[in-house]
């Protein structure tokens, strides 16, 4: 079986350089990464709104739209799945507390 993300993912990098008229991840893309972020962000405060009000498949639904986003944006500054895949591998087996620490801004 075919994990959904990697799915998303290959639909979305297909979608780069398409007819905006025909995609919406085309139309996204060719508006520009900042664009992609802000459609993001406002998907990520409406997962957190649903989480608030405790109403799982509405958070299900929003979660979804915050990956798929998130898959956008990233794809706008060529930034790959697999990239993020490789990041979490690195950090696999070390403390959030630690990692936190490591980064060079100490931001979260």
């Amino acid at each position: 079986m075919t994990d959904p993300l990697d799915t998303l993912a290959a639909t979305i990098a297909a979608r780069q350089g398409a007819d905006p008229e025909t995609s919406w991840t085309a139309k996204l893309l060719a508006k520009g990464a900042e664009k992609c972020a802000g459609k993001f962000g406002e998907e990520a405060v409406e997962a957190v709104i649903e989480a608030v009000k405790g109403d799982a498949e509405r958070l299900t639904e929003e979660a979804a739209d915050v990956l798929y986003h998130l898959l956008v944006m990233c794809a706008a500054r060529g930034v790959t799945l697999d990239d993020i895949r490789a990041e979490l591998s690195r950090r696999e087996g070390r403390s959030g507390i630690a990692e936190k620490a490591s980064r060079s801004s100490g931001d979260a």
